[in-house]
């Protein structure tokens, strides 16, 4: 699968990027994360950091955090 999102399940932030690709009609893998941050290995592996949501896109090399960043992403780059 060429995009991936980390997420957590009932977290806004990630919701709003879900919607977006939905909205965008892009196919995509969710990978649920662990609650506790210091759970987040897979996370930290593949962006640096903890915090969710992160979208990997590996067709273009990218990867991304922070809600508002990814869904201009998504809007931009692959719609």
């Amino acid at each position: 699968m060429a995009l991936r999102l980390y997420a957590l399940d009932g977290c806004p932030f990630c919701e709003r990027v879900h919607d977006a690709l939905e909205d965008a009609d892009l196919a995509y893998e969710t990978e649920w994360v662990a609650p506790l941050h210091s759970e987040r290995d897979e996370v930290a592996r593949v962006s640096g950091q903890r915090m969710v949501p992160v979208l990997v896109d590996d067709e273009r090399g990218v990867t991304m955090a922070e809600s508002e960043n990814i869904v201009e992403y998504v809007e931009r780059s692959l719609t």
